[in-house]
């Protein structure tokens, strides 16, 4: 890869970080059990064009600086970050498997809406052990509130996923269009 086209893929993911704090700093409802955000509109974003390691990237250093924004660094900062980089790994792999067909992932829509679900539930139970940790080592647990929110999380996530996927698949055709990402130049 040229030194061009390096310092164009760290621009763009440094772009798609810059959206996912924004989204997951100042445009988010929380609650202690569930958080509602549209952050991983960006992973899901760079997870389709250029693949897993850019998505799992985006994820880990967008939540990263959400959290020190939010939070601070703590003792449970990684356990925070982790949940987003499962939805980029997800989407990404699948996505790197229908760029060998020559047929990117977002253009199938039942497909890409399915890999977004499963991302998105790979995310919620990635949440849920995270919690389960944050709530032992913060001492807090209670049953209901770590493993009776899941159901509330996955519930929450279906409509998420759906609003997410339905500006994901024509916001990354749209970028394929017109020279932001070719078929093939994502970084496996």
């Amino acid at each position: 890869m040229s030194k061009r086209n390096q310092t164009l893929n760290l621009c763009r993911l440094a772009l798609l970080v810059a959206m996912y704090v924004l989204l997951g700093s100042y445009m988010v409802i929380r609650h202690p059990a569930i958080e509602i955000s549209f952050k991983s509109l960006p992973v899901v974003v760079g997870a389709l064009l250029f693949g897993p390691v850019s998505g799992a990237l985006v994820a880990l250093l967008g939540e990263f600086l959400a959290q020190l924004l939010a939070w601070g660094l703590q003792a449970n900062t990684i356990l925070w970050v982790l949940p987003p980089v499962a939805n980029g790994l997800v989407v990404g792999a699948f996505a790197a498997r229908f760029w060998k067909s020559g047929n990117p992932l977002e253009n199938r829509v039942v497909p890409c809406y399915g890999v977004a679900l499963l991302g998105s539930i790979a995310t919620s139970c990635v949440t849920t052990v995270s919690l389960w940790l944050d709530s032992l080592l913060y001492g807090y647990y209670t049953f209901a509130l770590v493993f009776g929110a899941a159901l509330i999380r996955i519930g929450k996530d279906f409509v998420v996923v759906a609003i997410v996927t339905t500006v994901a698949i024509p916001l990354t055709q749209l970028l394929r269009r017109t020279g932001v990402a070719a078929l093939g130049e994502q970084n496996k």
